[in-house]
């Protein structure tokens, strides 16, 4: 298999180095191993030493990824770290208090290796959301309505204690 682009991170890289639009049912990350010496560079991006409010874009670890020896691994060993990597940073992150339960929303709660990888580093049940009767597919397109609702109304989309800002704030714009 070839190895990973240089310039894209993730599932682009996969579907770069493919073809296939993602690790379709976790079959490139069972196929490899995870690099141990790898994962531990990813993990100890500054990031997690970071404490919250904190958030993160997509492109986040692209320099990690390119620094920590990722991109000489093959595709399979990749998707395997990749996926290790998704798991220790869940179980790694400062919560108030221990979860009773799970719950995975996104493409990543159809791959397989992803969560048993979550099930293993987490010390709670883990499951998709469909689990408790949401649409694990509308899920964001349902947050960006109920966004863009309070935005309408006039309503704060960001607190201190989320997000850190000073006070309650308002954000977006109604473009008509």
């Amino acid at each position: 298999m070839q190895g990973w682009s240089r310039a894209i991170p993730g599932r682009a890289t996969v579907r770069w180095t493919t073809g296939l639009r993602c690790d379709r049912d976790g079959v490139l990350s069972a196929a490899g191993r995870a690099d141990a010496a790898v994962l531990g560079r990813l993990l100890q991006n500054a990031y997690f030493a970071r404490p919250p409010p904190k958030s993160l874009d997509r492109l986040d670890f692209a320099r990690g990824l390119a620094e920590s020896g990722f991109y000489a691994l093959t595709v399979a060993d990749g998707a395997a770290t990749l996926v290790a990597f998704i798991a220790g940073a869940v179980a790694a992150a400062p919560l108030p208090a221990p979860p009773r339960r799970w719950l995975v929303s996104g493409g990543g709660r159809r791959n397989p290796s992803i969560m048993a990888a979550l099930r293993g580093a987490l010390k709670a049940p883990v499951e998709a959301v469909e689990a408790v009767g949401w649409d694990g597919d509308a899920l964001e397109a349902q947050c960006f309505g109920f966004l863009a609702a309070r935005v309408a109304a006039g309503l704060p989309l960001s607190f201190p204690e989320t997000t850190g800002v000073p006070h309650p704030m308002q954000g977006g714009s109604i473009a008509r």
